[in-house]
């Protein structure tokens, strides 16, 4: 088919009488079909439960380190869970904290420090004039979130096929000393499955940021979420380029089994230098006797090294792939060619990114929504909620079953076409 807009008005307007009969029967079947966010299926989730078996009424609960994980002890997380997880980071045990089971949880935390604390002896940033923090677009909106909810002002950095426009950070970060950090999703972004390349990741390491408490927000939420065996993105460690850089302590590395084993009940790491440490630990001490060690050890017994993990993603994977090939290929079958839409194939993570023509984002998902599918609403994907183009729509494979999936991304296509074909007749 040709692309709409080389249509004549009255081809266009032929065409949309079809589709609406179309939406008509879609909308009398009165679906209710969910594909608003990034959850795992219970067929993933079921994944993991030998885990519920690993420890018993029975079972020997004492750890490496000779202390009962059902009692005190154990500030920053049990040797063997540390391992697990920091293998799965691919950084040095020594260098990583257990916490309980959500990263956001984690990335909460670190920023509130600093509002209170500040960051190794710099002023807390809730005594000062105006904080800020880069923001890259499209992102996750549960970090723009947090830095709404702190009153922090968000700029927003594009991000490319390579990851954020690191002209504009450098720029940025070295022109102005309000600006306290950058939240990055570097593996399979949050929405668009991009991954950072070698060059990205160097020169986030070699940044030469105005404030002294600058700190990259490395959110490595989706490491091992591969979606193909043959098919792998590749990223550099970011812990180890900042300390060859001579910038040991400007990046904080946050990851947590969420998505591996129970988003209700996983574990979640921070990764960074022995001075960023230090200085967590200590306020720690305040905060907590320490996180749930009895969830740590069943983690570390159900998938007992970095293998086992990797083993046990290959099976997300098999239950995922379906999903995004079926929602990849009917957006290429429907939409390849007509010039109303764009999207990335992923090689891994958890969404689809979807570009509409400009000013059809809100009005697509609100199209969606009419015929029975929610979706995340548009601009979440900006900080503010506000899409400047009102362009960007972050799909969600992996919830609905795979019958379900299939019958939202007819809903979702043919809801494109529609205010696509009304955004041209104007």
């Amino acid at each position: 088919m040709a692309a709409y807009k080389d249509m004549s008005r009255e081809e266009l307007s032929a065409l949309k009488q079809e589709l609406e009969q179309e939406f008509k029967k879609v909308k009398s079947k009165k679906l209710k079909l969910d594909m608003s966010r990034g959850k795992p299926s219970a067929e993933q989730l079921n994944l993991s439960m030998g885990m519920m078996d690993v420890l018993r009424s029975d079972s020997d609960l004492i750890c490496e380190e000779g202390v009962d994980c059902r009692n005190y002890g154990v500030l920053d997380g049990i040797r063997e869970a540390k391992q697990l997880l920091a293998d799965m980071m691919e950084v040095p045990k020594d260098n990583i904290i257990i916490f309980g089971n959500s990263s956001l949880n984690v990335m909460y935390d670190t920023i509130s420090r600093a509002m209170t604390h500040g960051i190794m002896g710099s002023t807390p940033w809730a005594k000062l004039d105006k904080v800020k923090f880069l923001c890259p677009v499209p992102g996750y909106d549960r970090h723009f979130a947090i830095t709404e909810h702190f009153g922090i002002e968000m700029i927003n950095v594009p991000m490319t096929s390579e990851g954020p426009d690191m002209d504009l950070v450098e720029k940025l970060v070295a022109e102005d000393d309000a600006i306290k950090g950058i939240w990055c999703v570097p593996k399979y972004s949050n929405p668009q499955g991009i991954t950072y390349s070698d060059e990205t990741v160097h020169r986030f390491a070699c940044l030469k940021p105005a404030a002294e408490d600058f700190r990259i927000y490395w959110d490595n939420a989706y490491g091992i979420h591969h979606l193909y065996e043959e098919k792998q993105d590749y990223l550099i460690e970011i812990l180890m380029e900042c300390k060859k850089a001579g910038n040991p302590d400007m990046v904080y590395k946050f990851a947590s089994t969420s998505k591996i084993s129970f988003p209700g009940s996983g574990i979640a790491a921070i990764a960074a230098s022995d001075a960023n440490l230090a200085e967590i630990r200590k306020q720690m001490q305040v905060q907590t006797i320490g996180h749930d060690k009895v969830n740590q050890l069943r983690h570390a017994r159900f998938f007992k090294d970095i293998h086992g993990m990797v083993e046990h993603m290959k099976k997300h994977a098999d239950i995922m792939r379906p999903k995004f090939d079926a929602v990849l290929e009917t957006l290429e079958e429907e939409l390849e060619g007509l010039e109303i839409g764009s999207w990335i194939a992923p090689r891994g993570g958890y969404f689809i990114s979807f570009d509409a023509m400009e000013g059809c984002a809100k009005a697509i998902v609100e199209k969606a929504k009419e015929a029975g599918l929610v979706m995340t609403g548009a601009g979440a994907t900006f900080p503010y909620g506000k899409d400047p183009k009102d362009s960007n729509i972050r799909i969600a494979p992996s919830y609905p079953t795979l019958e379900e999936l299939k019958e939202a991304v007819k809903i979702f296509v043919l809801s494109v076409k529609l205010v696509s074909i009304d955004k041209l007749l104007g």
